[in-house]
């Protein structure tokens, strides 16, 4: 089990997508935990973790370590400062969108299986297997059958 530390992360996880720059350490997995995620991300200005979301199954927890990083919730935006703790519990009442500058630490409980919403591309994401479907193509429970 190793001693990952929030302060000085060994990053080993990137994104280089424009507008979702940023690098992460997978704490979680760097401390030996199967339950509980945790990553920490950190986020030039104005650069995302990732498109507006909701968990149907898991809560997430995110936890500011620096900067002033922007959250963006069902309620609008909201700036951050370090130390602060945001809970989004699943369902939409739980939708963020977290951009930058600074470094969060976000939690979750690992559950599977999954759904992850995103509601203004119309997509959902189902974990496992991995993938990643258009809302727009749901069908009725019987069809094919």
């Amino acid at each position: 089990m190793g001693r990952p530390n929030v302060f000085s992360p060994e990053f080993d996880h990137s994104s280089e997508r424009e507008g979702y720059r940023w690098r992460s350490a997978r704490v979680g997995a760097g401390a030996g935990a199967k339950q509980i995620g945790g990553c920490v991300y950190e986020l030039g200005d104005g650069e995302k973790t990732y498109p507006y979301h909701f968990h149907y199954a898991m809560e997430e927890w995110l936890v500011v370590l620096s900067g002033a990083p922007v959250l963006r919730g069902p309620d609008g935006d909201r700036v951050l400062r370090a130390g602060d703790v945001v809970c989004f519990p699943t369902g939409p009442d739980g939708g963020h969108q977290v951009a930058g500058p600074g470094s969060v630490l976000i939690l979750s409980a690992s559950q599977a299986p999954e759904s992850i919403e995103y509601p203004e591309s119309g997509k959902v994401g189902v974990r496992p297997p991995g993938k990643i479907f258009r809302m727009a193509d749901a069908t009725d429970y019987w069809e094919g059958e």
